[in-house]
């Protein structure tokens, strides 16, 4: 094993340093785990978030004011990001080094971009413990899923998918909220092959960070957030770049008020979060995206027509439609 080379802070005095024959120097420790009086409350000895992002850094954050866990360990590709990390105190220690993180975990928690999961996942594979759960919350299913369930059965691990309906567009574990997942929709989506006490540890997890679990197959999910979270993006994006293209007059700037503002907060999002999303869901959000060409064309055809009562109709279902929905409160999050 290749040793890491970055800052060590020091860990207290009963803090375990060596894991597996790995050495101090591997790991940064910024804070100890919760204490033994919060045994009673917890559900795992210990949690690796893989990327401790607006994502990891929350999950790490609610963990450890719910003492969901004995140990929060995160993995970090960036040695600038263990003083991120010691910041933010979403974790108990981050690493470099991706085994030192996923050893001895009960609960791994894959925060990355969708392309980098399986990579990382096959990396890990000789620290993980027999038996341990690994999810992850990607917004994407069919694939990841697919890819790494196979994966991790070979070692004796278990894969459930899910993919928590929340996050935001401001990017880093200096975003972290620790309430990010209160009474957010957090979808789970096991397979016939997914072992029935995993599925049921990856739900108790969600409902314990606050959230509401709903089951979903793959397929399912990745068609429904094609139109409910990825096509926004898209339009959000499309948005931005045509408004704010530099062949538009300077004044054009100065006139876009709260509306827009608004409309294009989640355009803001990771770039590279976004590629993988979309290539990864691109049969979807090409369909998606179909759909809606269509809607604006018929928008289009009635204002060349000059046809007041389309485009008054066009209107009023969608505001009727949006006030029905926003009155269940059926979102929770800023995703």
């Amino acid at each position: 094993m290749r040793r890491q080379r970055h800052l060590v802070l020091a860990a207290p005095e009963n803090h375990r340093t060596k894991r597996r024959g790995i050495l101090r120097a591997d790991i940064s420790i910024f804070h100890p785990p919760a204490a033994i009086l919060y045994a009673l409350a917890m559900q795992f000895q210990k949690i690796t978030l893989v990327g401790v992002g607006l994502l990891g850094g929350s999950i790490g954050l609610a963990c450890k004011r719910r003492k969901l866990a004995r140990e929060v360990a995160g993995f970090v590709r960036r040695t600038a990001s263990l003083k991120d990390c010691e910041r933010a105190a979403a974790v108990d220690f981050a690493t470099t080094d991706l085994l030192a993180a996923v050893s001895g975990a009960d609960l791994i928690i894959l925060c990355t971009p969708l392309a980098q999961m399986r990579a990382l996942t096959a990396q890990f594979l000789p620290a993980l413990k027999r038996g341990a759960v690994v999810t992850d919350v990607g917004s994407v299913k069919a694939e990841v899923v697919r890819e790494l369930e196979a994966l991790l059965k070979k070692s004796g691990a278990h894969f459930v998918g899910s993919h928590p309906m929340a996050g935001g567009e401001k990017m880093g574990v200096q975003a972290a909220k620790a309430d990010l997942f209160v009474n957010a929709i957090c979808v789970v989506t096991p397979t016939t092959k997914s072992n029935a006490a995993a599925v049921g540890k990856v739900e108790n997890f969600w409902k314990a960070m606050g959230g509401r679990t709903i089951r979903l197959e793959p397929a399912q999910h990745d068609l429904l957030v094609s139109r409910s979270s990825h096509l926004p993006h898209v339009a959000a994006a499309m948005l931005a770049n045509l408004v704010l293209s530099p062949v538009q007059p300077k004044a054009q700037a100065a006139l876009c008020a709260t509306g827009f503002r608004d409309t294009t907060r989640i355009a803001s999002g990771s770039p590279e979060m976004w590629r993988d999303i979309v290539l990864a869901n691109r049969k979807n959000v090409v369909r998606s995206v179909e759909a809606f060409i269509g809607e604006l064309n018929r928008l289009q055809t009635a204002l060349k027509r000059n046809d007041a009562k389309t485009i008054e109709r066009f209107f009023t279902t969608a505001k009727e439609r949006r006030d029905q929905w926003c009155g269940r409160c059926a979102a929770t999050s800023s995703e």
